[in-house]
């Protein structure tokens, strides 16, 4: 089991930036996929993106072109850089990995983004 644990989240107006970070632990394989989502109040958990341990990225519509996640491989940890925050980003965001031999999934406790018009 990975243990995570988020950090980098707060309150912004509209038109700025955050980094989030998430930093895992335990054990795990190298083999894996990041990921960040986020829910908003009365919304359903949403994917905003995912990294795979090569590399690859894949991103919502609503964020491609503002948001950038990126890893660390020696250090285990991954990272979720949003520029140009709009208030509709206002959520909990979760990070997430999945181990791909075993598709074992953990995620993190979750950090609040709030986006000030």
């Amino acid at each position: 089991q990975v243990q995570l644990v988020e950090s980098g989240g707060g309150l912004v107006q509209a038109g700025g930036s955050l980094r989030l970070s998430c930093a895992a632990s335990g054990s795990g394989s190298s083999s894996n996929v990041m990921g960040w989502y986020r829910q908003a109040p009365g919304k359903q958990r949403e994917l905003v993106a995912i990294i795979t341990s090569g590399g690859s990225t894949h991103y919502a519509d609503s964020v491609k072109g503002r948001f950038t996640i990126s890893r660390d491989n020696a250090k285990i940890t991954f990272y979720l850089q949003m520029n140009s925050l709009k208030p509709e980003d206002t959520a909990v965001y979760y990070c997430n990995i999945v181990d791909v031999a075993t598709h074992q999934a953990d995620w993190g406790q979750g950090t609040q983004v709030t986006v000030s018009s």
